[in-house]
C-alpha cells in the first residue's frame, strides 16, 4: 500500500503534536470528509504509523507511533525513493 499524498502526511502532522484525536476532529481540522478520514486512519494503523488507543476498542482515538514520526521526518524522500525504502529507513530510525 502506498501513502496518499498529501492527506496521509497531513494526518501524521496533525497527530505529531503528541495528542490523541478522533476521526471527526481530524477531518474538521484538515477540512476533509469524515468518511474519507475514516478510511485513511485504519490504513495508516495497518502500516504501523498510528495506533488506536483507549481502554475501549471502539474509542476511535488515534495517536502517532515512533514509526509514524520517522516516516513524517522522511516524507521528503517519499517521492524520490521506493515506497519500501522509506519504511526501511523509518524502521532504522525507530
Amino acid at each position: 500500500m502506498r501513502l496518499v499524498r498529501p492527506t496521509d502526511f497531513h494526518i501524521l502532522e496533525h497527530l505529531s503534536d503528541g495528542n490523541r484525536n478522533t476521526a471527526s476532529n481530524i477531518a474538521k481540522e484538515l477540512e476533509k470528509d469524515r468518511s474519507y478520514i475514516n478510511t485513511r486512519l485504519p490504513a495508516l494503523a495497518n502500516q504501523g504509523l498510528i495506533t488506536k488507543v483507549g481502554p475501549d476498542e471502539n474509542s476511535g482515538l488515534y495517536e502517532i507511533t515512533q514509526r509514524g514520526y520517522a516516516v513524517l521526518e522522511l516524507r521528503g524522500a517519499y517521492g524520490h525513493s521506493e515506497f519500501n525504502t522509506v519504511f526501511e529507513l523509518a524502521d532504522e530510525n525507530t
